[in-house]
Formats: C-alpha cells, sequence, structure tokens
C-alpha cells in the first residue's frame, strides 16, 4: 500500500484522538504504524484501519514541518 510511509499526513478516524490529524513516524508492519497527534504529541503505535491518509507527505524528523502540519506549536511537540 503506497500511502502507508513515513511522514504520510492522515486524520485518526477512531479512538480517544478521532478527528485529529497525525503523522506516521514509522512503519512498523503491514498493518500498524507509530504515529504522532495534534492532541497527544508523543509517539505511539495505531493500527492503519483507524487512518485516513491524505494526499500530503512532510520530513517527520523536521520539528518545524511536523508542527506545520498538525497546526500546533513546535514548543509543543516532544
Amino acid at each position: 500500500m503506497a500511502l502507508v510511509e513515513q511522514g504520510r499526513v492522515c486524520i485518526k478516524r477512531f479512538g480517544r484522538d478521532a478527528g485529529d490529524k497525525a503523522v506516521v513516524t514509522k512503519v512498523i508492519d503491514a498493518n500498524y504504524v507509530t504515529i504522532v497527534t495534534s492532541s497527544r504529541p508523543k509517539e505511539r503505535k495505531s493500527n492503519i484501519k483507524h487512518l485516513e491518509f491524505l494526499n500530503e507527505k512532510i520530513d517527520p524528523a523536521s520539528k518545524e514541518q511536523l508542527a506545520k502540519a498538525l497546526e500546533v506549536e513546535a514548543s509543543k511537540l516532544k
């Protein structure tokens, strides 16, 4: 699946962060990735079935790009 890649911007559809923007930071396997969302900036595991992928890709190592994609201040990211 081409949409599941590091740096892909998506929207969390289910769970505590439902409706929040997220960025894929690492692909674990065919079903799971680690993400960072705007409401909870700590990296955590998520099922790809719970994500709606957008046609936007950033460099997840860059705090400035990550903050801009998640629409939060760079100081709030870990």
